[in-house]
């Protein structure tokens, strides 16, 4: 039986769940992530993608803790997640490819393969979810930022325009392994030690970039 309206939380109701709120949190570091790259300063854009996906991790594993959450909760939070993901992880790095590139045209195709495939793998993943309990089909997006996070460390060695193209070539193919059949491990448990100290470790080698160009 369909609940009536007053039977329902409300929209802010569910906003105040903590692993929402730590969810919600991850979008603030994406919406500075995506603002430091219009403006020009990517180093800065890198690290708070990096934090953007810390959150991403820590919403779901504060969420399996929680004792005495409701279905409508949980299933709130999935929704949730699942569209700040397509912001974090489909929206973003197509901004950044725009704006390393000085938003050159030829540019606006990958920007639009990357967000299209995102969309693709989220819907995909929302109706099949995990090959069993361990198992993605291709790769998790999530680790796109991961591992865009590591490309900028070279970004130094290459001149702007140079980069820009690896960045492409680096953009699409993660993209591919996203929508690819390859099936990938999901990284749980005592991996997000492991992310939280490579987050932890970029952060300040970025940190110390940025300082180091004042």
């Amino acid at each position: 039986m369909k609940k009536s309206t007053t039977d329902q939380v409300s929209m802010i109701g569910f906003a105040k769940d903590l692993p929402n709120i730590c969810s919600l949190v991850g979008l603030l570091c994406t919406m500075f992530a995506i603002y430091f790259a219009i403006e020009g300063y990517f180093i800065a854009s890198i690290i708070a993608i990096l934090w953007s996906v810390l959150f991403d991790w820590f919403d779901g594993i504060i969420a399996r803790r929680m004792k005495g959450r409701t279905k409508e909760q949980g299933d709130f939070g999935g929704q949730l997640d699942s569209m700040i993901d397509i912001v974090s992880f489909g929206v973003y790095p197509a901004i950044l490819l725009l704006s390393y590139s000085g938003f050159n045209i030829w540019y606006m195709p990958g920007a639009f393969i990357i967000v299209a495939g995102c969309a693709i793998r989220l819907s995909y993943f929302n109706i099949y979810g995990l090959i069993d309990s361990k198992t993605y089909m291709g790769l998790s997006i999530d680790n796109n930022a991961i591992l865009l996070a590591f490309g900028f460390l070279f970004e130094s060695f290459f001149s702007h325009y140079t980069f820009s193209v690896i960045l492409y070539i680096l953009l699409m193919s993660l993209t591919a392994l996203n929508l690819s059949s390859l099936p990938t491990p999901k990284l749980a448990g005592k991996w997000v030690y492991v992310l939280t100290a490579y987050v932890l470790v970029l952060t300040a080698i970025f940190a110390w970039i940025l300082w180091s160009r004042v």
